[in-house]
């Protein structure tokens, strides 16, 4: 059997880290591009909508708030995927995939509480409230946080993969609770007006612009985060070969 036959082929080929860079770096200015171009039909759809007949213009705030906190839960649950990747599949780039996801997925995270307070002192008459739904999503922030923190405490490359594994699959029981807090408790938050079994119960002309924009920013996420994985392989292939130099440069 020659070489040609015998390498895999297909995606397979991306767990090879130097096949990924180059698979990445075709593919990203591509997402960056259709990124852009469906933010600026989104954006344009979501100042051309109308404004709600109780909360006015302010409404505006959802098309941008609603798919960060769509985000931020995507995104951890792609680091879920990512540590089954590292302790059960032994995956050489699963541990790449979840580190690269927390900053990404702790900014989407930040940015729905931030725009989620804007929203909510109009319509609740205060900036923040400790129900379900808010702390919730705050404590995935702080897990963000703290897995962000862990990754770059630990020297060892192994220990830190397998520990941020192991606790973002713990912390992966926070988020059916944030998606279904506001069923299960008494909230102010509002509860789900988009995805459920008896349809969207939000009018089409604000629907639109909700699913381009939530269309767009998923598209903007993965081009973020390939471009973070596509980052993170190349910091570690320097960092190996500064410490081969140091150990050559030692005997």
């Amino acid at each position: 059997m020659s070489e040609t036959s015998a390498r895999p082929t297909g995606w397979m080929d991306l767990a090879n880290p130097t096949r990924f860079v180059a698979f990445a770096t075709r593919l990203a200015p591509w997402l960056w591009t259709i990124a852009a171009i469906i933010l600026i039909g989104g954006l344009y759809l979501s100042f051309a909508a109308p404004g709600d007949f109780q909360q006015g213009i302010t409404v505006r705030i959802m098309y941008i708030h609603v798919p960060f906190a769509w985000l931020a839960m995507l995104c951890y649950t792609l680091m879920a995927v990512s540590a089954l990747g590292t302790l059960v599949w032994r995956h050489p780039l699963a541990d790449v995939a979840l580190k690269s996801a927390a900053p990404i997925g702790a900014a989407f995270t930040a940015l729905a509480l931030i725009t989620g307070s804007i929203w909510g002192k109009p319509m609740w008459g205060t900036w923040w409230v400790w129900d379900a739904r808010l702390t919730s999503v705050f404590v995935l922030f702080l897990m963000y946080l703290g897995i962000i923190a862990l990754t770059r405490a630990l020297d060892d490359a192994g220990r830190a993969a397998w520990a941020a594994a192991v606790i973002t699959l713990v912390g992966f029981v926070n988020i059916p609770i944030i998606k279904f807090s506001v069923d299960w408790w008494n909230t102010l938050h509002q509860p789900a007006s988009v995805f459920r079994l008896d349809g969207p119960t939000i009018d089409i002309s604000m629907l639109v612009p909700l699913l381009v924009m939530a269309v767009g920013f998923t598209v903007l996420f993965f081009a973020l985060h390939l471009t973070a994985m596509r980052t993170e392989i190349l910091h570690r292939r320097i960092v190996a070969m500064r410490r081969m130099a140091a150990r050559q440069a030692s005997v």
